[in-house]
């Protein structure tokens, strides 16, 4: 186990991530729903106009299947990923699109001044009213070099982060009398602010604000369960939520069969194993055997690093999907699906829309 992730077990045989058959009873009273989160994976072989085509397609797939949100995250100067102007990638999903929630998983604040994201965020959410999340993230989500382009000479400190936070709350909020500093477009906009994380920092300044909280399991599961119990147990009510609302990162390689669904997750694989030796790469298509030809140690590494994953056929997907619930109690699973073809990425999504329909509904999540 070594995550503490009881529903994930290591295949030692094909070194997969597999999900026990076993019955999974949920409490009456718990719902959750289905979002995703998307890097924007530019594929070997494809162009990045056509990385920015698959995620029109996707989000507007992810609508016909009734998922809450689709959120594009920032990364820079990385080959293989294509999500890097996100407000604008934010703009253009929305623009595509006509109920489900748009957004960012997330800004990363400590690269921007808070003024510039509440004008771009306000003005989404002036053209795609009720539609727009603000996810935001501490880390700069790039290199050491990429990162001093970006902020030039700022130099962060421990505190900007919080300070930073609350002054994207008082722009987007409604604007005081006698405020010298309004955001237009942005105030009283009210854009629903997330803070992201994969450490227990983000977890506490969360339930301080009393904000909703998405925990980034998808590379990082180690904290997954501490996080969320922080959390929950430090929340705070707010006039944004009365009760804590927890959204978190699932990777996802769904397929007809568990063997048809490994051989997919190859491209995933390769995907991790060249972040930890330091290659960035574009999204490379599956190849059999792959994780047979890895050392023992890296190995292991992709297994922690997709310690949450789900990965196979239908049913197990469902009870992948349903235990994860189960354990975390989240609010929402936030699916992270990099299928290196296109079509066969929709269906990995229909397969777990599929598996959702088996889960009694009975609660309306805190958070539309």
């Amino acid at each position: 186990m070594g995550l503490g992730l009881a529903f994930a077990t290591l295949r030692a045989h094909n070194w997969s991530l597999h999900h026990p058959h076993q019955e999974v009873t949920m409490p009456s009273a718990t719902s959750f729903k289905l979002s995703m989160l998307d890097l924007v994976a530019v594929r070997e072989g494809a162009s990045v106009g056509q990385a920015l085509d698959v995620a029109r397609q996707t989000v507007q797939h992810a609508e016909r299947l009734g998922f809450s949100r689709y959120w594009v995250a920032e990364h820079h100067n990385m080959t293989g990923i294509a999500s890097s102007a996100t407000a604008v990638l934010v703009g253009h999903l929305a623009g595509a699109t006509s109920r489900i929630r748009v957004g960012s998983g997330g800004i990363m604040l400590p690269n921007h001044a808070p003024l510039v994201v509440a004008e771009a965020f306000g003005t989404l959410a002036e053209l795609y009213p009720g539609r727009i999340d603000l996810g935001l993230g501490r880390a700069p989500g790039t290199d050491p070099l990429t990162m001093r382009a970006l902020r030039r000479d700022r130099v962060e400190t421990e505190d900007d982060f919080p300070r930073d936070v609350a002054e994207l709350q008082r722009l987007l909020g409604p604007a005081q009398p006698g405020q010298r500093l309004v955001a237009m477009p942005g105030a009283g906009t009210q854009v629903p602010i997330w803070l992201l994380g994969s450490s227990l920092y983000s977890a506490q300044l969360a339930a301080q604000r009393g904000l909703p909280y998405a925990f980034a399991s998808h590379f990082a599961p180690r904290l997954l369960h501490q996080a969320l119990d922080i959390y929950r147990r430090l929340f705070q009510p707010s006039e944004h939520l009365s009760a804590p609302f927890v959204a978190i990162g699932v990777p996802l390689l769904a397929a007809p069969s568990d063997e048809e669904a490994q051989f997919l997750a190859s491209s995933v694989y390769q995907r991790v194993l060249g972040i930890l030796r330091g290659e960035r790469r574009r999204l490379q298509p599956p190849e059999a055997h792959f994780i047979a030809k890895c050392l023992p140690q890296e190995r292991a590494a992709i297994a922690d690093f997709l310690g949450a994953a789900v990965v196979g056929g239908p049913d197990t997907v469902r009870e992948g999907l349903h235990a994860l619930a189960h354990s975390t109690q989240a609010d929402e699973l936030m699916l992270v699906c990099d299928v290196y073809d296109p079509a066969l990425r929709l269906r990995a999504l229909d397969i777990a829309a599929q598996a959702l329909q088996a889960m009694p509904q009975s609660l309306e999540p805190a958070l539309a």
